[in-house]
């Protein structure tokens, strides 16, 4: 009778999971078919679960397309390939049949509704994989959550737009296709997760710099609403500052990108240069994009970008929060104490003179804007432009983009939002390099701190701390609870929670660089 009811539930087109039918986790009955997974301590994990059509072919730069159906149980304990991206930056297999998911559930029967934590990474929109060791999800399940890591489409792949590809398109519109990617992942968890043991109304999107950013888009995207319920956004930079990426350009300037790409590929006199471009292979389209898929250290090459398509990002995201169209939702959301070295290092690698410091900083912000930032972050030395440019990314563009996102939660929603800064320097040889740089933090949200890279007992306990923040938040919208340090909402007071050798509340966090941050962008520059 429940097998007859699962096939009847699909043939109507409402199913969702058929979890009445499913007594157990040993398989799950998903809406394209049945998996199995593996059992660890106490932690189911399901491996390489396939969300989408492979985006080949001609579903190369289209919107991601349900899964197919497959018949049998499918074997989910390997990951799946990695989406296409620059050698050197990742060792996993890649291949542009990458649309995977991977879950990691504690749950003992499908009906447990457990609270769902989604991983988007980062990488400049560029690289990244939710295969990467850092993100396996067994640590965080310990605290009751499920944890469910995904690909999506980087680079060329996921954000090129070209005038045909707007034109095919039923929304006019083109790039952002890696969003897309996101927001198709979210489909499948509210309609699959229950098989898992999970809450379809208890979603929460995590993610870390380009990866916090596209969170920070998605609360903004009309076709995202209603998929997740909390956000966590950790370190993701300003929206268009200039500094470090590109702004978000309007289409139609984003277009120019696909052009240029197909100029590079010899199309330039091709009628159908999308065809012609679908039918180069995935090597062509990253040397085409400026990576030499031979090379162990590739050069940057053209930088992946969101662009305002006003279909996924209807208008820049600084106007949306402004008018509060953002999701009315529970924000936590940080930066990490010297998030900007990693960025301010590559400067001084290149030995930018002082003579050039301030054409940079008027190229990102123009005048006279960019006089009051030199006189803020001032230079008098060649050895002092790269550690000046690291203070002035973490202050006035990691640390002044959280505290836009909770200004603008408390004062156009309903919902709290919760201010953190990072501040533990990791033991590590990054740690001795870079101090508490980007990306620092991940490691302590999963709690996976090989004793073999340095980490050692203070760095358990900071973790600790921080992984029981994190899901009290996802269970509940509000991260207090416990014996922890009481961490207050976000107000006019400016509070912020300090997490790192010492777990503290402070007030202020680099006020004065915030303050100009916003009165830049009140002037509507850039």
């Amino acid at each position: 009778m429940a097998a007859a009811l699962c096939v009847l539930t699909l043939a109507l087109g409402i199913f969702s999971g058929c979890g009445t039918g499913q007594t157990s986790l040993e398989v799950v009955q998903l809406d394209s078919g049945k998996i199995s997974g593996v059992q660890q301590g106490g932690t189911w994990s399901y491996l390489g679960i396939p969300y989408a059509k492979p985006p080949v072919g001609n579903l190369r730069w289209k919107p991601p397309e349900p899964a197919v159906p497959w018949s049998g149980t499918r074997d989910c304990t390997q990951y799946g390939a990695t989406c296409p991206q620059p050698p050197g930056l990742v060792s996993f297999k890649m291949n542009e049949d990458c649309l995977y998911l991977n879950v990691w559930t504690p749950a003992k029967a499908p009906t447990e509704k457990l609270p769902v934590m989604v991983w988007i990474y980062g990488g400049a929109w560029t690289t990244g994989s939710g295969s990467d060791p850092r993100f396996v999800g067994t640590n965080l399940t310990k605290q009751g959550v499920i944890v469910v890591t995904l690909n999506y489409r980087v680079g060329m792949f996921g954000f090129m737009a070209h005038p045909q590809l707007s034109k095919e398109s039923a929304h006019h519109s083109s790039g952002n296709y890696g969003l897309m990617d996101m927001i198709q992942a979210l489909k499948w968890v509210k309609t699959n997760i229950n098989g898992f043991g999970g809450d379809p109304g208890k979603v929460t999107i995590f993610g870390q710099s380009s990866g916090a950013e596209s969170i920070q888009y998605l609360l903004v995207s009309p076709p995202a609403k209603g998929l997740f319920q909390r956000a966590i956004s950790e370190s993701g930079p300003r929206w268009h500052y200039g500094w470090i990426a590109p702004m978000n350009p309007t289409l139609k300037d984003a277009e120019k990108t696909g052009v240029h790409i197909a100029d590079n590929l010899g199309l330039a006199n091709s009628s159908d240069q999308i065809a012609a471009m679908r039918a180069k292979s995935s090597d062509e389209v990253l040397k085409a994009a400026g990576y030499n898929v031979l090379a162990s250290d590739p050069p940057v090459g053209i930088q992946a970008a969101v662009n305002v398509d006003s279909w996924i990002i209807p208008e820049k995201p600084e106007t949306l929060y402004k008018a509060g169209k953002q999701m009315n939702i529970p924000v936590l959301i940080g930066s990490n104490k010297d998030d900007g070295t990693l960025f301010g290092g590559i400067v001084g690698k290149n030995n930018i003179p002082v003579s050039q410091y301030k054409p940079i900083i008027q190229g990102a912000v123009g005048e006279p804007a960019a006089s009051e930032v030199a006189s803020m972050f001032p230079v008098t030395t060649n050895a002092q432009v790269g550690p000046t440019v690291s203070n002035l990314l973490t202050q006035m563009d990691f640390a002044s983009c959280a505290r836009f996102v909770c200004d603008s939660t408390t004062a156009k929603t309903t919902s709290k939002a919760f201010l953190y800064q990072f501040t533990r320097v990791p033991p590590t040889q990054a740690g001795a390099l870079l101090g508490c740089c980007h990306s620092s933090e991940i490691q302590y949200v999963f709690g996976n701190l090989p004793a073999s890279e340095g980490y050692g007992q203070k760095d358990t306990e900071i973790s600790s701390t921080m992984m029981g923040y994190w899901t009290r938040f996802a269970k509940t919208g509000d991260p207090n609870g416990g014996s922890s340090t009481v961490w207050p909402a976000f107000s006019s007071k400016d509070q912020n929670m300090e997490i790192g050798d010492q777990v503290t509340v402070n007030a202020g966090l680099f006020k004065a660089q915030c303050d100009l941050s916003e009165k830049i962008y009140a002037g509507g520059k850039p």
